[in-house]
């Protein structure tokens, strides 16, 4: 098992094979018991993969990335329930703080061009602004819970935009793509649970998702801070 894991194009293999498994249980199996041995392994596999390549000395910045990948694995297994409204509730708060600890790995401290943040922001708040208000009449109770949670995407993915002027091109690429696939899936199951269906919706939330938490974990784990 190490020796796949401490390889790059196998541990890739092995971690779409998984993904791709889940899904297939998804589309074709009861949620209760297939899904909770199905998709929990996604997860899992991340932690170990980083767990044995990460070259991290920064302790509060490996610890960041533990919790957060903790907490995307507690909210998958708890999100499996979601027609369960306390179900819901929980596993909205747990991916939340799961994102507010990317956001605390991917924070530093150098300084940057507020102008060069500026029209991302715009785009990226624009979209939060255009997906809140397709679900404004649907979310109810969530109303308040749902916007916090679009707040701290908002930031989770501004904090992965900044890494630009800290980190080497790779990692900075692969983190904020894994960030943007995380809210297509984030939308996509928003939408999903509060408005209406929409077309592949079983296959592309677990594709977009499995994706973003793969590139942002891929994206750490090659992370090489610019001198």
């Amino acid at each position: 098992m190490l020796h796949i894991l401490k390889n790059e194009r196998k541990s890739s293999i092995v971690f779409f094979v998984i993904l791709t498994i889940d899904i297939l249980v998804k589309i074709s199996c009861d949620a209760f018991p297939y899904r909770y041995i199905s998709k929990p392994p996604i997860i899992l596999f991340l932690f170990l993969y980083y767990y044995f390549n990460t070259v991290e000395k920064r302790k509060k910045k490996k610890l960041w990335m533990i919790l957060a990948l903790s907490c995307f694995l507690l909210g998958d297994i708890i999100i499996i329930n979601h027609t369960n409204v306390v179900c819901l509730g929980i596993s909205v708060f747990v991916f939340a703080l799961a994102k507010v600890f990317l956001s605390l790995r991917f924070s530093h401290r150098v300084d940057f061009n507020i102008a060069s943040l500026i029209p991302f922001s715009i785009i990226v708040f624009a979209y939060t602004v255009f997906i809140v208000s397709l679900l404004f009449n649907s979310l109810r109770n969530f109303f308040v819970p749902a916007l916090l949670s679009f707040f701290i995407s908002l930031l989770l993915i501004q904090f992965a935009f900044l890494r630009k002027v800290v980190v080497d091109r790779g990692s900075y690429l692969y983190v904020l793509l894994g960030v943007i696939f995380y809210m297509f899936s984030e939308s996509m199951i928003t939408i999903k649970t509060f408005k209406t269906d929409l077309p592949m919706q079983d296959v592309l939330i677990m594709l977009f998702y499995g994706m973003g938490v793969y590139f942002i974990t891929f994206g750490v784990i090659k992370e090489h801070v610019k001198q």
